[in-house]
């Protein structure tokens, strides 16, 4: 019969209109259908009915921990009355080198006699041209450059909100472990591997004087390099 698939599908509008209506109903009680964390959770849950639309910007979903914004730059955990502590950067270039689309800038900090500083005087990350492709974090050999979770980065003027700068790029240690805790944990604990290895390394040099690299070793740099051991 013709005309049977636009009454099936009419047939469902139909459904999820009045399922609205009486979800609205069930959760006047508690605080609403809308603006409500707790329903905005059912609703987009296997049990939600009706209507499953999120009302952006005042209602969210949960970024997933994998998900990659613009890069930011790990420091240490700051000393109280500071935004941040010791760069873990070395101002190295490797992540500008490895860049698809060159949005990275860096300028290498110098010493008082002229010497390199291994540590940045100045970054910048223009975010209009970064793909988010993580590159340079999958190739920081220091893990010092993470990709962010924050994408609500809209603005008006592209050229003072859009180049973010070292000030601006810097977070400590303890933001990054917030947002992705799975890999955070992953990461130093092969870090931490890294350095047991290291040890064992060492004092097995001491007691015999010869060399005894092992695959141990070349294991665990892997994992740090790579930073993906879960």
């Amino acid at each position: 019969m013709y005309g049977t698939g636009i009454l099936k599908g009419m047939a469902v509008v139909m459904k999820h209109f009045v399922n609205s209506y009486l979800d609205d109903f069930s959760w006047a009680a508690r605080g609403g259908r809308y603006y409500n964390d707790e329903a905005l959770q059912v609703r987009q849950g296997v049990k939600g009915r009706g209507v499953k639309t999120v009302f952006y910007p005042e209602e969210k979903l949960d970024v997933p921990e994998r998900f990659r914004f613009v890069p930011f730059l790990v420091t240490d955990d700051p000393p109280p009355g500071q935004k941040w502590g010791k760069d873990w950067c070395t101002s190295c270039g490797i992540c500008a080198k490895v860049c698809p689309p060159q949005c990275i800038w860096i300028e290498r900090g110098k010493q008082p006699n002229g010497r390199p500083k291994p540590e940045p005087n100045a970054f910048f990350i223009d975010i209009d041209i970064c793909m988010n492709c993580g590159f340079c974090m999958e190739f920081c050999p220091f893990d010092a450059i993470k990709l962010d979770h924050d994408y609500e980065l809209a603005s008006y003027n592209r050229t003072t909100a859009h180049i973010h700068d070292k000030e601006r790029l810097s977070k400590p240690l303890s933001y990054w472990r917030e947002i992705a805790p799975k890999k955070a944990a992953a990461e130093e604990a092969a870090r931490n591997f890294v350095e047991e290895a290291k040890a064992k390394k060492k004092a097995r040099q001491a007691g015999d004087g010869e060399p005894d690299p092992t695959l141990a070793d070349e294991h665990a740099r892997q994992l740090m390099y790579r930073g993906d051991t879960y």
